[in-house]
């Protein structure tokens, strides 16, 4: 059986990876968590029945694996706050930006891990980049594996940088789903369809074709080309897309996602 696991912040993705540890039965060894926001603690007490506590302390000394769930911007206070209390346990990030240099000299530790988890891990299907320091072990690592593969899949990352890459892809890539869902169902209406057909025929769609590239061994670029017939209503609206340049637009923007990514680290982890 693993140690008992400590979180720091209990928002949405602290609650996913609790639900997920619930859910496989690895939280045996018991789970806190801080989180200084009422009402937050409030939805932990309802949804899973943890009772989380406002401000840090001693019982903090029990946890084996500390998961860092907090903005970007407050890292450094919870770190000052909690390394006290937490020298021997194995840390896992969560927060986007922090480097795994900046964690490290905060919590006085080398046995540091950074992930960038997305957010449907709230229902088990997540999608996480994961980066180890040198300082974390074989046995640490299966550790990590294991909380992560309650909320979905993860990959492992030689090089940390690449968090940036992965924060703007699968990190904030829900969103872009979302965005094109919302394109897609307004243009549905504006055809004459309801709202409730739209949006079933739009989401569908989605999960659909994601499917299928995951189960086919086809190349992504061959299945568009299998659906887009020359001078069909599929070529119509890919040459549409080509003309608006929307490939190089969408490019752009996980750039921008991923510069982002990198300021947060410079911004918040620089001191």
């Amino acid at each position: 059986m693993r140690g008992r696991i400590a979180f720091i912040g209990g928002g949405n993705m602290a609650s996913a990876i609790i639900g997920g540890l619930i859910k496989h039965n690895i939280a045996n060894a018991g789970v806190d968590v801080v989180e200084p926001h009422a009402d937050a603690r409030l939805t932990l007490k309802m949804s899973l029945g943890i009772d989380a506590m406002e401000i840090p302390g001693p019982f903090l000394s029990n946890a084996s694996l500390v998961v860092w769930a907090v903005k970007p911007q407050n890292f450094k206070d919870a770190a000052a706050n909690v390394s006290p209390f937490t020298a021997g346990a194995l840390h896992l990030s969560v927060a986007a930006g922090i480097s795994s240099d900046s964690i490290s000299r905060w919590l006085h530790t080398q046995r540091v891990v950074r992930s960038m988890p997305n957010t449907p891990a709230l229902i088990g299907q997540g999608m996480t980049g994961v980066y180890a320091r040198a300082g974390v072990t074989v046995p640490d690592r299966e550790w990590i594996a294991q909380v992560l593969g309650t909320i979905g899949q993860y990959v492992w990352l030689e090089r940390e940088d690449l968090l940036d890459a992965v924060t703007a892809l699968s990190g904030s890539g829900p969103a872009y789903v979302f965005y094109f869902l919302e394109a897609m169902i307004e243009s549905g209406v504006a055809m004459g369809l309801s709202p409730a057909q739209a949006r079933q025929l739009s989401i569908e769609t989605f999960s659909g074709a994601s499917a299928l590239a995951r189960e086919s061994k086809e190349s992504i670029v061959d299945l568009r080309q299998r659906v887009t017939s020359k001078g069909g209503t599929t070529h119509a609206a890919i040459s549409a897309m080509e003309n608006d340049q929307v490939n190089k637009q969408f490019s752009r923007a996980l750039m921008a996602a991923r510069d982002r990514a990198f300021t947060l680290g410079t911004e918040f982890g620089n001191s």
